[in-house]
């Protein structure tokens, strides 16, 4: 299993990993606002491909990322979303707001 953590990673994209659950979330709740306040890009690339699970709180955190971003005057993309948390999404009616297919 690997570290759960939000990071900057190599090409300067948002990289989110590990277990998304209520013991991590508070964590990486507070470590993505920070990251986002403080990037000086406009678009902002959120990988989420490394994630290895995820329950509703993944996906709470990802909507709270997206007004932190909206807050912030920049755009925030969700790219390689395993496919537990596009089912989560799919089934709540969050795909379109995370522009995911449907």
């Amino acid at each position: 299993m690997s570290d759960t953590a939000i990071r900057v990673g190599a090409a300067g994209e948002l990289v989110l990993s590990g277990v998304l659950d209520y013991r991590s979330g508070p964590v990486l709740r507070e470590a993505g606002r920070r990251l986002i306040e403080s990037s000086v890009a406009a678009e902002l690339v959120l990988d989420c491909s490394v994630v290895e699970k995820s329950s509703s709180v993944g996906l709470s955190l990802l909507l709270a990322y997206l007004r932190d971003a909206d807050k912030a005057g920049k755009r925030l993309i969700v790219r390689g979303l395993p496919q537990d948390m596009r089912e989560i999404a799919k089934v709540s009616g969050l795909h379109e707001l995370l522009d995911l297919p449907a």
